[in-house]
């Protein structure tokens, strides 16, 4: 079985035990999140031996070509000396604001540090600095903003999330590292429409890439679904609803599976419900962002509804094994 070697000392690999499963049994502490290779937070480096071609899934030719590998999902071939590298730096700031978007969303904004650049709709790595806990969050934040912003919804049992509701404070020092993720607005065909569709506090980058786009002067038709089982799950409405007064090339769309439907909102399945409205989306570029069986129903409805794979961006939201 092969041995992996990290910070001087030597663990052996299970048979058909993952490079993350090894050095947690082990004792060791590896940033993980999702532990499906989705998020990239467990991104590290062989330093020797040569990590399997799947392990790479995903990574830019970039970090392939550096040896660079997901932890979660290598079960390794041979014997690896490895060293843990986060890609991007890691950066400790303070919360600056907190304040809750409905009973289960709270928005967190965090210092944005000097020189920190990233694209409206990526996710960054949260950690918590006193025992290294860390799970992914879009940014709802452009690049414009002075600050880095979270909607960060409470998870049942969540470690993370239940901390950010019940203990997290402002002034209190959070830790992240990122950006990561390639679902965000790229400018160049100003006049194509978009279509943006979000479930929960998928709605964060959706937020983000909205207001890029507008603040880019984008021409073409805009649109916005956002998704909640019922209505007392959605938030933000008024800002979006004030961006629709703004800007006419822009509609928002508030819907709801069940109860109540909310002013100029629709009811259903939000799989179905952009194509139902719109009609044909050939020619549309699009944006999914959510809970993962969802945002893979709105791919292939999108996909059938004409829309090239190609322009079809989606940020699935994967929670931890146990919480968020």
């Amino acid at each position: 079985m092969p041995t992996i070697n990290f910070e001087g000392q030597d663990f052996v690999c299970g048979e058909d035990e993952t490079v993350l499963e090894c050095m947690t049994r082990s004792g060791m502490l590896i940033p993980s999140s999702c532990q499906s290779g989705t998020c990239q937070t467990c991104v590290i480096r062989a330093l020797e031996g040569t990590p399997p071609p799947g392990s790479q899934n995903g990574l830019k030719d970039t970090l392939k070509q550096q040896n660079y590998f997901l932890a979660c999902i290598c079960k390794p071939e041979e014997d690896m000396t490895i060293g843990l590298s986060l890609v991007s730096p890691r950066n400790t700031v303070n919360v600056i604001e907190k304040d809750a978007l409905n009973e289960s969303v709270v928005r967190l904004r965090l210092e944005k540090p000097d020189g920190f650049s990233y694209k409206s709709g990526q996710f960054i790595n949260l950690v918590r600095t006193s025992d290294d806990l860390t799970r992914s969050y879009s940014l709802a934040s452009t690049p414009d903003d002075d600050f880095l912003e979270l909607h960060i919804k409470r998870v049942p049992d969540g470690k993370m999330s239940c901390w950010v509701f019940d203990t997290l404070q402002v002034a209190d020092e959070v830790a992240f590292f990122g950006p990561a993720g390639d679902c965000f607005y790229v400018p160049g065909k100003p006049d194509q429409p978009l279509l943006l569709v979000g479930t929960g506090t998928g709605l964060a980058p959706l937020y983000g890439i909205l207001r890029d786009v507008l603040v880019q002067g984008h021409t073409g038709p805009v649109h916005l679904f956002h998704a909640s089982l019922a209505a007392p799950g959605l938030y933000l409405e008024q800002s979006l609803r004030d961006f629709a007064t703004q800007y006419e090339h822009f509609t928002y769309t508030p819907c709801v599976l069940h109860g109540d439907t909310p002013e100029g909102g629709q009811q259903g399945n939000i799989a179905d419900i952009p194509a139902r409205e719109l009609g044909s989306l050939s020619g549309y570029r699009v944006f999914l962002c959510g809970d993962p069986p969802i945002v893979n129903a709105l791919r292939q409805k999108s996909f059938l509804a004409g829309v090239s794979m190609q322009d079809i961006f989606s940020d699935p939201f994967v929670f931890a094994a146990q919480d968020g």
